[in-house]
């Protein structure tokens, strides 16, 4: 059970929650802050002071003062209004994540909010009530305030939410969770949807498949670096240590240790070859950079997780209105993790296609099949590579450099961070795929240099491929062959498998 409020929150924490379902449970000072804030709130209401979001209008309304009596409704309307999301609903991992972090964020006790909504969301997690949340609608500023309104919906028995695989009402599905409709308080409609936590939420969680993917992408590139008779020499420890960033360091470490103990490797230490190709030889400056970029996206993503994002912030003795909610921090995060993943993608396929083309394959037979001609081979996954690689090049295109004014000018710049997630997540998508075609060519390929063995790693590699991907004789569906193998690579425990045999990977 993780206790909010005791250490910030990790990036591996939020995976336990929002994925392997770990409960949550309020720290007792956190419950103190909480309370101590709202009671800031209720004092300012008591006195009638001017204060954004509790006692006025929204966005360009915000000169409008509102009566005491309308309060509660003013905080009903806000949610009403603003849940207008549109398009596919997010999956339930990234919606139990964004409960999480907004949980975590209000809980620091700059927000105002009560201590029984806090409970409520809390309930809502524990019991797996996800909000029904559309995924586009956000420009990231103000914070998410469509998607997360949506969630906020549930809350109050509005909307839609999943329980059980079922997608109820949001008053039944409560109900069946024996959870009390919350009735929101002035200022928290505002405190619970101005925030980034629909950003970092898809981020986090594409982050934490893009992290195990530079480790993936390590050691399929491994058995690729075995199958086409490529040198260790350019892994030797005394280059990399004389260009000594991290990422660089770490990934030719690990390809040492994936690369050794292969027969197939000893059979052509005194050939004439000197140099291979860039998508051999670089394997650790490009899979390094990567991880150099995604090491600097964590940084970015677990400083939002403990920060607050609303507004305005209610401090010990006034209300401040500033502009936390902004996005940049995260939006510029996304794009560079776009760019620094769909690299890992762009070197695959340069691979693959290395591992299929009869100039480049060292006398591996064309596309990886025996009898060509009658059959294809592996000719037309190479294809589809090439196809999400080039999607990936739009898809990284950066959504940060684009702001489109809203609320009246009021709001008239904003990152579009949401959607930058969202890209990001699709390209680490993509390149799991990408990955899982170089898997299935490569381990074709180790076969083919029978009766001599790959390295220790790919031996295993190759026995847990071969548990649901028959050799390749003749032609066959081999869509069916790039799901198992996508399959076989999203599993947590294939890094697990590997590193029993070579030791800790590291990222």
């Amino acid at each position: 059970m993780y206790k909010i409020g005791e250490n910030p929150l990790t990036l591996n924490e939020l995976w336990d929650v929002a994925v392997n379902k770990e409960k949550v449970v309020l720290e007792e000072n956190t419950k103190k802050r909480i309370k101590e804030s709202r009671k800031r709130i209720e004092k300012i209401i008591d006195e009638e002071e001017a204060v954004y979001g509790v006692n006025t209008g929204f966005g360009d309304f915000s000169n409008i003062r509102i009566s005491k009596e309308k309060l509660k409704r003013l905080q009903k309307n806000l949610i009403l209004s603003h849940a207008v999301g549109v398009g596919d609903k997010l999956e339930k991992s990234i919606v139990r994540a964004i409960m999480l972090l907004r949980i975590n964020a209000l809980s620091i006790g700059y927000s105002g909010i009560s201590l029984n909504a806090v409970k409520t969301l809390i309930k809502m997690l524990n019991d797996d009530v996800c909000p029904i949340i559309p995924e586009k609608g956000s420009v990231g500023a103000s914070g998410d305030l469509a998607p997360l309104a949506h969630m906020v919906l549930v809350m109050i028995g509005e909307g839609y939410a999943e329980v059980d695989g079922e997608i109820l009402k949001g008053k039944a599905a409560l109900k069946k969770a024996d959870i009390k409709p919350h009735t929101l308080l002035p200022k928290e409609g505002l405190a619970l949807i101005n925030g980034t936590q629909v950003m970092t939420a898809i981020g986090a969680v594409a982050l934490k498949r893009a992290i195990n993917l530079t480790l993936i992408s390590d050691i399929v590139s491994s058995i690729t670096h075995d199958a086409l008779l490529a040198t260790d020499k350019a892994l030797d420890e005394r280059i990399h240590n004389l260009r000594p960033h991290t990422g660089q360091i770490k990934t030719a470490e690990n390809i040492r240790k994936l690369f050794c103990e292969s027969e197939i490797r000893d059979s052509h230490r005194e050939c004439d070859d000197v140099q291979d190709a860039y998508s051999l030889r670089a394997i650790p400056q490009v899979h390094g950079a990567s991880k150099d970029t995604l090491r600097y996206v964590k940084s970015v993503l677990e400083t939002e997780f403990n920060s607050v994002t609303d507004n305005p912030l209610i401090f010990e003795d006034e209300a401040i209105s500033g502009g936390n909610f902004h996005g940049q921090p995260v939006a510029l995060a996304m794009d560079h993790a776009k760019i620094a993943v769909a690299e890992l993608g762009n070197i695959s396929e340069r691979r693959i296609n290395r591992l299929v083309h009869p100039a480049y394959n060292k006398d591996l037979p064309s596309f990886l099949i025996e009898k060509g001609g009658i059959n294809s081979g592996l000719m037309i996954p190479q294809y589809v590579a090439a196809s999400l690689v080039s999607e990936n090049k739009t898809l990284s295109h950066p959504a940060s450099v684009d702001s489109i004014s809203t609320s009246g000018g009021k709001e008239d710049h904003v990152s579009m961070g949401t959607i930058g997630a969202r890209k990001f997540k699709e390209i680490v998508d993509n390149v799991y795929y990408i990955y899982a075609i170089e898997l299935l060519n490569a381990t074709q390929a180790l076969e083919l240099r029978k009766p001599l063995k790959g390295s220790k790693a790919a031996r295993e590699v190759l026995s847990i491929v071969r548990e649901k991907i028959e050799f390749i004789n003749n032609d066959r569906w081999f869509k069916q062959d790039i799901e198992n193998a996508y399959n076989i690579i999203k599993k947590e425990n294939f890094i697990k498998n590997i590193e029993k045999k070579v030791g800790k990977l590291d990222f």
